[in-house]
């Protein structure tokens, strides 16, 4: 998912075998990622939604495999 920002482009990823969302922003449009591999280095970030905590995965390098 790709949405507009304060002049950042938000993406929202799921991986296989996560239940987690991995998130990442850029200055421009990212290519559709459905299906392709993808090398990635994240971190866990705690986020806190209506009063409840979940863990939310930043996304810090994202490379087409």
């Amino acid at each position: 998912m790709q949405r507009e920002k304060d002049g950042w482009i938000l993406n929202t990823i799921m991986l296989d075998g996560y239940d987690v969302p991995f998130r990442y922003r850029r200055k421009k449009l990212y290519q559709d990622l459905k299906g392709a591999r993808v090398n990635i280095t994240y971190y866990p970030q705690p986020e806190q939604v209506a009063g409840i905590d979940i863990e939310v995965m930043k996304v810090v390098r994202l490379k087409r495999a």
